[in-house]
């Protein structure tokens, strides 16, 4: 699974270690944003598909940029 640089950008910042946990997470987030933020919005559904694809295994072995 291939995760853009704004996928793994995302997915830093909501990270609880797990990949279920994540996912919960940018649920949450997804409940504060504001109608102006439709970018964000779909940009985290993106992550969230995916990451519904993704094994645990698979996901302890992503690799979160340094920048």
């Amino acid at each position: 699974m291939q995760f853009n640089h704004d996928e793994l950008m995302l997915m830093m910042l909501y990270n609880t270690g797990t990949r279920q946990g994540l996912v919960r997470e940018l649920r949450l987030m997804q409940c504060y944003l504001a109608p102006d933020e439709a970018a964000l919005r779909e940009l985290s559904e993106r992550v969230i598909e995916k990451l519904k694809l993704l094994t645990d295994a698979a996901f302890d072995k992503v690799e979160f940029p340094l920048d």
